[in-house]
């Protein structure tokens, strides 16, 4: 299935350039690094079953492969993004394990998803990134069952999480051009503010909204680190056009402003998250 979005669509070109692929490269080590909030989403959704999920920016898959796979063929999972290449991933993994989970490559704001149709709607770090959330909030809940259960993780704010900001602050003496985060934009920390996320959710009409904070210990091994730096982020979409002699440079710097963080051959981050829980009350409506 093509994607849905709008050619110009600045997320859209970025998750199927060169974000989306290092995102597929590097697919391993970022499982690797958030299954602990995969496994909050997973024991949730398996504590109280549903015949339909919804994965939303669901990624290369491992969320809604997991919940999958516990949910067998009886189930019907579904995952959704607007990244061509970790769709394409998604598919392959799904398809190498026989897991019973489908894949649909669109813009979840605006992608005419089949109407009263999900008992559950979740996102591992996928609903930071619409354009309008109030919009892309509304369209789920028309998508989903009266009573179904809304769950998703997002970051709080990037100075609760300096690991995520740890490669930009060390590199920005070399990279002057790197684009500064802009506060409520489509990003990773978008949903910082508790009160905005509350307010978004509301708007676009689900109910009984509830927003925890919750710091998971995450890890990832000390030789995946190079990678992670070099490809992800800001600092990995600028170093992927740098020469080579800046590349290095910055590669060096950065890798020793994560010392702090390694212990071993481990590296250790605590990510500071939203649980946000929401009902579709109104989903029939």
């Amino acid at each position: 299935m093509e994607a849905t979005q709008p050619p110009g669509d600045e997320q859209a070109r970025l998750w199927n350039g060169l974000a989306g692929r290092a995102w597929v490269d590097a697919q391993a080590t970022l499982d690797h690094l958030f299954q602990p909030l995969e496994d909050l989403l997973v024991e949730a959704a398996c504590a109280n079953p549903a015949s339909r999920v919804l994965d939303v920016g669901c990624g290369t898959g491992s969320t809604t492969l997991a919940i999958a796979r516990r949910h067998g063929s009886e189930g019907g999972c579904v995952g959704i993004d607007i990244s061509e290449p970790m769709i394409a991933a998604a598919r392959i993994r799904a398809e190498r394990e026989g897991t019973p989970a489908r894949f649909i490559c669109a813009n979840a704001q605006t992608h005419a998803l089949e109407p009263a149709s999900f008992d559950r709607i979740m996102s591992r770090f996928g609903v930071m990134f619409f354009d309008d959330p109030v919009q892309a909030f509304a369209n789920l809940l028309r998508a989903a069952r009266e009573g179904a259960e809304l769950r998703f993780i997002a970051w709080r704010s990037a100075a609760e999480n300096p690991f995520m900001t740890t490669a930009e602050r060390a590199a920005a003496p070399l990279l002057p051009n790197l684009p500064a985060r802009r506060p409520d934009a489509p990003g990773q920390f978008a949903f910082a503010d508790r009160q905005r996320v509350q307010a978004i959710l509301e708007e676009s009409g689900w109910a009984g909204v509830d927003i925890q904070p919750i710091d998971v210990p995450c890890t990832l091994p000390e030789t995946a680190l190079p990678v992670y730096l070099s490809r992800l982020g800001p600092v990995g979409l600028a170093l992927q056009q740098a020469d080579e002699r800046t590349r290095a440079q910055v590669i060096d710097t950065v890798r020793a402003a994560f010392e702090p963080y390694v212990h071993g051959d481990e590296v250790r981050l605590t990510a500071a998250c939203w649980m946000v829980v929401a009902r579709g009350a109104n989903a029939s409506a």
